[in-house]
């Protein structure tokens, strides 16, 4: 994957193998990566998921017969190209544990209670100007065993797939001012300063909607000196 798509060796993504990410140890390439030629196929299709989105996707509140419990929250921002361009069609999936710091899934076994009217999953696809919008919970702390007493900084995932599944590229958007930072392995996988901090959104009060929820901008670069890092582990 060296062409068409290829992120270019972006200086602002991890590396495979971080050390103090017990998982990088056993998931991280041992062997020099071998760059397979891109056909027709792989360039041009499938698209994945587009056709089928609808609005009451990006929703997250609103998915269950009830409203979850938490603080309510408005994520928007843009995704956009390197030199500041917006980026439509662009297929946005997100994925996060609940207030609690639980995710519905089978895996998860932390001892927090699961929500009922929240799955915390959600999609949408991005308008001419590269917008993309979703209402969720803010998600909560959750412990993850990487080393004593560790603790994930509250955190949605988010997935962009372009116009065919060698697009797809995934990264993590946090929240201003948490005390977790400075002890998280992930997050300082990222080791350029600047870098870090473009994973973190910002507090927006023109998105805030009143007496209802907060609200918070977070866009994505794709490529270029100012690019969003992404997980490695979903390259």
């Amino acid at each position: 994957m060296d062409d068409v798509y290829s992120r270019g060796g972006n200086a602002a993504d991890p590396p495979y193998l971080v050390p103090d990410y017990v998982g990088t140890r056993t998931r991280s390439p041992n062997k020099p990566l071998i760059a397979i030629p891109q056909t027709l196929s792989e360039i041009t299709g499938p698209v994945y998921g587009h056709s089928d989105v609808t609005p009451q996707e990006a929703d997250l509140t609103t998915q269950h017969a009830g409203g979850p419990l938490g603080e309510r929250i408005v994520v928007k921002g843009r995704v956009l190209d390197e030199g500041g361009r917006p980026v439509p069609d662009t297929l946005v999936e997100i994925w996060q544990c609940n207030a609690a710091g639980r995710y519905r899934h089978a895996v998860d076994q932390h001892d927090a209670p699961l929500d009922p009217n929240f799955t915390g999953a959600g999609r949408c696809v991005t308008d001419a100007g590269g917008n993309y919008q979703f209402v969720s919970i803010k998600p909560g702390a959750y412990p993850w065993r990487n080393h004593a007493n560790a603790w994930r900084p509250a955190h949605i995932h988010l997935s962009l797939f372009g116009p065919s599944f060698l697009t797809r590229l995934v990264t993590q958007m946090y929240f201003p001012g948490d005390p977790l930072f400075p002890l998280d392995p992930i997050f300082n996988s990222v080791a350029d300063l600047e870098a870090r901090e473009r994973m973190v959104c910002q507090f927006d009060l023109q998105v805030t909607r009143p007496e209802w929820a907060l609200g918070y901008n977070f866009d994505i670069v794709l490529r270029g000196r100012k690019a969003t890092p992404m997980d490695p582990d979903h390259a």
